[in-house]
């Protein structure tokens, strides 16, 4: 397909009104985030933890609100799904019902006028610029409840929509970095501004940059897999599969395999098309904490068919 210029969603408020709540957070972090160029907050340590935790937290989003609550691609247990929320509201992406009812959105309309982030309007707002203006029909309760209904019966997810609390729990596990990182300072070197140094390293590093980082990888999916890459299905839409998102996004940068079959727990419709968070899916399941996996396209048919033919071999 060729790229079509679109205008921006229709809902968008004219003249553009800045959306502040989000906005504000957006360009604070990245700015805080700089403090990483200091020398002074520069540790190896700090920098191992960031990269762990942007395969860990980005995870969560990847693995829970993407594949759990917005395909349902899976089952987990209510205890573990709300274990991985609160370790996606460390991402600042948003509450779930957010997050699914936008990406349900996209999937309903990709790369069409109604397509909340479609890249088709400009790459900055598919990346990132959608979410710093104002749109009525992605920023309000009564589209959660339309898009999310499912989410909002959940009394922690309605509670998290009625309140400040993933805020909180943002700015809890910040502290507990910064806490860390000044307690093993102080303990090991007897300084307190030894502990201070390692606090913010690991708060710079583990918080900031890895919160940018995720964001980054996160927005890729919207924008450069609808732009760059290969299409192996014809999905009337402009997803693409590329391999680098792929492997800095655990799996989905398989952009277009994933708009083919939305509800399989696998993006890897081939065998070098490596999708890590359907290995987590599996290795949950292995473990008997993830149930109802949905298999690709293919082997649902596969097993539907197996199991007529089993109905009719009994009937005669």
């Amino acid at each position: 397909m060729e790229h079509t210029k679109l205008q921006m969603p229709a809902a968008t408020t004219a003249p553009l009104k800045v959306y502040w709540v989000y906005a504000i957070p957006l360009v604070l972090i990245h700015a805080v985030s700089l403090l990483a160029v200091l020398p002074w907050l520069f540790t190896w340590t700090s920098v191992i933890v960031m990269a762990v935790g942007v395969f860990v937290f980005g995870q969560a989003v990847n693995l829970c609100y993407h594949r759990i609550l917005a395909h349902k691609s899976a089952k987990l247990p209510k205890w573990l799904e709300h274990f991985f929320v609160i370790i996606a509201l460390c991402c600042m992406e948003d509450t779930p019902a957010s997050w699914v009812s936008t990406h349900r959105r996209h999937h309903n309309d990709s790369d069409q006028q109604d397509d909340p982030h479609s890249p088709l309007v400009t790459f900055f707002w598919g990346h990132c610029g959608w979410l710093m203006f104002h749109n009525r029909d992605t920023n309000s309760l009564a589209t959660y409840q339309k898009h999310a209904p499912d989410i909002l019966r959940d009394p922690f997810y309605l509670k998290l929509e009625r309140s400040i609390t993933w805020v909180w729990i943002y700015v809890a596990h910040a502290a507990l970095y910064f806490l860390t990182g000044l307690a093993i300072g102080w303990s090991t070197t007897g300084l307190w501004m030894s502990g201070l140094q390692f606090g913010l390293s690991l708060l710079v590093w583990g918080v900031f940059v890895r919160t940018v980082a995720v964001w980054h990888v996160t927005w890729s999916v919207n924008s450069l897999t609808h732009f760059f890459g290969y299409q192996t299905y014809d999905t009337n839409d402009q997803s693409r599969n590329n391999w680098l998102v792929a492997l800095f996004a655990s799996g989905e940068g398989w952009h277009n395999n994933h708009h083919h079959d939305p509800a399989s727990a696998s993006n890897q419709h081939k065998w070098w098309e490596f999708d890590a968070t359907y290995y987590c899916i599996k290795s949950l399941q292995y473990l008997g904490l993830a149930k109802d996996v949905v298999l690709p396209k293919h082997k649902r048919r596969q097993a539907r068919a197996a199991q007529q033919a089993k109905n009719a071999a009994v009937k005669n």
